[in-house]
């Protein structure tokens, strides 16, 4: 009765993941790529309209699918108050509340991780929903590092426990 459902076993590692990505890439602490990685995701999501969100958020782990739906009001979406790269970076940096983070930073690096995770077709659609200026912080999915990049598999494994433990390379 005590173990974790493999399902909620499996959305763990893969957020967790994605926080860890985000660590790797910026040397920023726990803390502070959830931070990013939330801002940046609810920022994204008020700007898209309510069915692009839809579909953005249902390839995401269900763990930040949930952070992600945090505090929706879907009658206000899209946004038109973010119009330009630094709307959107001004609102990055206002959701996150954290004066030390470099807000384009994190929504390059939080874009950098999403597209090695969502579907080419789906980032592309995210794209061109966008104002230039903002879509110029997604990377480019046409450029071969794109092609070529693949998640990083996680260095730890989180048993049916609960408990974190080394990964079994």
């Amino acid at each position: 009765m005590n173990e974790i459902p493999g399902v909620f076993l499996n959305t763990v590692q893969k957020s967790v993941s994605w926080l860890h990505e985000i660590e790797k890439e910026t040397g920023w602490n726990e803390q502070r790529a959830y931070r990013a990685l939330r801002a940046t995701l609810h920022t994204l999501r008020d700007r898209l309209t309510i069915d692009q969100a839809a579909h953005l958020g249902a390839q995401l782990p269900m763990l930040v699918r949930g952070f992600f739906y945090e505090g929706w009001h879907p009658a206000g979406v899209p946004r038109k108050d973010i119009s330009t790269k630094d709307d959107f970076l001004r609102a990055v940096r206002d959701e996150a509340d954290d004066p030390g983070m470099d807000p384009e930073q994190s929504a390059r690096v939080v874009f950098s991780v999403m597209a090695t995770h969502v579907t080419d077709g789906g980032l592309r659609k995210v794209r061109e929903q966008l104002p230039k200026s903002i879509a110029a912080l997604l990377p480019d999915n046409g450029a071969p590092e794109a092609a070529t990049k693949r998640p990083a598999e996680p260095d730890f494994i989180v048993g049916k426990d609960g408990v974190r433990q080394t990964h079994p390379h």
